[in-house]
């Protein structure tokens, strides 16, 4: 019987072994003809892109890594902590103490994340390969005080002095408007005063509300006072809504802004619009800042202070395209709130946007 048994153990490691050789041989075979297949539809898609002899971080493809697996990223991405060795990354600040209505977007670094499964390596509208010219990553997210605005305000611009420090551009995953202001505080420490497109439903330049001066209503009102614009290089697009005056916009007009009101943008292609915007900001550094209530409600309604007779998203992606070739030393993404997106189309747009941003980053390749 003990000599049977052992018989029956070695007969069984002998078949395992067996198996394990077939699996083994099974893999390299598929990831072979993956490769060919791969090969013939891309012209590149190792990490090596091209010989450069620069590798770069490529995010799995969903043609063989399933969407749903794995811990989000933005855009799959490698997660790494700081920004060294790094052409650009994404980073969330997830607050919403600075909101004045409905809240939510401390959720919306996460929920962009976790959409940003849809996205893949190449825009297919620009012809923009970011991911063969561009070293990026998901940084995490800034440690926010939730008690404490103006801690928090402190928290952000020390986390992007560390960020820019390094040559990185970052892009902001947002988290309510206010964040703007203590970013924008850390990039002219280092490029100087910056021009700005602003893309909103609200001008964002009030001084006062409900007895503070910090919130997601007043970041550019604050910008202005501390010097951190050129006033002369920045435009203000989609602004709409009942106003508290009846020139809600005469502030922004009177420090030099250019003001587009969306009834300017109706019915018609703004890439004429941005033709003059490129034209304005000249080859001095930019910042944008896209509040996703610039678009309607019908195509982004998980947001805090939606107005109607908005943007579309179509618009959404002209203004950004449009911003190919400027100087661009960052970009933010603010105000989506989860809670009031039960379909997540306002995350996912969010996160598409994000991807258009890093696609007219400077460095970024373009096939013709």
């Amino acid at each position: 019987m003990l000599s049977l048994l052992k018989t029956s153990r070695i007969d069984i490691r002998g078949t395992l072994r067996r198996s394990c050789i077939r699996i083994t041989d099974t893999f390299s075979e598929v990831s072979a003809v993956c490769n060919k297949t791969l090969d013939k539809r891309r012209p590149c898609i190792t990490p090596k892109r091209l010989c450069s002899g620069k590798r770069y971080n490529v995010p799995p493809s969903a043609e063989f890594v399933a969407r749903v697996s794995g811990i989000a990223t933005m855009g799959k991405l490698p997660y790494q902590e700081t920004a060294d060795g790094l052409d650009a990354a994404f980073v969330g600040v997830p607050i919403d103490t600075g909101t004045s209505n409905r809240p939510g977007t401390r959720f919306g670094p996460r929920q962009i994340r976790a959409e940003s499964a849809m996205l893949r390596a190449y825009n297919s509208g620009t012809r923009a390969a970011p991911y063969e010219s561009l070293m990026v990553a998901d940084i995490g997210d800034v440690n926010v005080n939730l008690y404490d605005l103006k801690d928090t305000c402190r928290r952000i611009r020390e986390a992007y002095r560390t960020i820019l420090a390094t040559g990185c551009i970052p892009l902001t995953m947002g988290g309510d408007h206010t964040i703007a202001y203590p970013i924008l505080q850390a990039v002219v420490e280092k490029h100087g005063p910056v021009g700005l497109i602003h893309v909103d439903a609200h001008a964002d330049t009030s001084d006062v509300v409900l007895g503070e001066k910090i919130g997601h209503g007043t970041p550019f009102r604050r910008c202005v006072e501390e010097g951190l614009l050129d006033c002369k290089r920045v435009v203000q697009i989609g602004l709409r809504g009942t106003g508290y005056s009846p020139d809600a916009y005469e502030w922004s007009r009177a420090q030099g802004f250019r003001v587009v009101q969306v009834e300017e943008c109706w019915f018609k292609s703004l890439a004429p619009l941005m033709a003059a915007v490129r034209t304005q900001m000249g080859k001095g550094p930019v910042y944008l800042s896209f509040d996703i209530d610039a678009l309607d409600p019908a195509f982004a309604p998980g947001t805090g202070t939606p107005e109607i007779a908005g943007l579309t998203s179509i618009q959404g992606l002209e203004i950004i395209r449009g911003c190919h070739g400027l100087n661009l030393v960052g970009c933010d993404l603010v105000e989506v709130s989860p809670p009031y997106d039960t379909t997540g189309n306002t995350a996912l747009t969010a996160a598409n946007l994000l991807f258009e941003m890093m696609c007219v980053l400077p460095k970024t390749k373009y096939y013709d």
